[in-house]
């Protein structure tokens, strides 16, 4: 299994439609799963820290999720950038192996 983390920072105005986009059933998750190697996002609220976040987004491999990256990099940039409005910072916590 491939896993990428991400953590963002949210402004409290921003957390309902920024929940809906990266959430487990959000508009990420639908991107990915065109992708029969996806395996599923998990969306973390900081129990602490208001609008800190992480989500964990699960592939088969490392392999495969290049692929979808190079398959749908157009469809990923697009709401990539359509999503940063609802993000005051982000950052690529790591990508994992299990």
């Amino acid at each position: 299994m491939f896993v990428v983390v991400w953590q963002f920072e949210i402004a409290e105005d921003k957390v309902a439609g920024f929940e809906a986009a990266y959430g487990a059933e959000g508009t990420w998750a639908q991107l990915f799963r065109t992708s029969p190697e996806y395996l599923g996002t998990e969306l973390l609220r900081d129990a602490y820290v208001p609008g800190n976040y992480l989500t964990i987004d699960r592939w088969t491999s490392e392999q495969a999720f290049r692929a979808f990256r190079k398959d749908h990099d157009s469809e990923y940039e697009a709401l990539d950038r359509n999503c940063d409005a609802l993000t005051g910072r982000e950052a690529r916590v790591g990508a994992y192996t299990v």
